[in-house]
């Protein structure tokens, strides 16, 4: 694989970019993160872990849990910050 940069001449003013403070910054076209996107966020595997966890036996529909399983590896992961999403705004 190739490391050279396609051009070697970058078209960004790094000065004007610097001199930029944070209130410069046009954030209008991002949205705030709400709780409902942070539950959806990716976990990164290999953090330390802050709880611990209890193994469980839970029963739900059957419907329910293929729709987790079907978004991807960590689904049991969506599920626990799904639960303390809730857990949080009923408090």
């Amino acid at each position: 694989m190739n490391n050279e940069p396609t051009s070697s001449n970058s078209q960004t003013d790094w000065q004007r970019l610097d001199a930029m403070t944070d209130e410069d910054i046009d954030l209008s076209d991002c949205p705030e993160v709400t709780p409902e996107m942070f539950v959806k966020a990716v976990v990164r595997r290999g953090l330390p872990v802050t709880k611990t966890k209890a193994q469980v036996t839970l029963r739900i529909d059957s419907d329910v849990l293929e729709w987790f399983k079907s978004q991807g590896q960590g689904y049991q992961t969506r599920i626990n910050q799904l639960l303390r999403a809730y857990m949080d705004a009923h408090q």
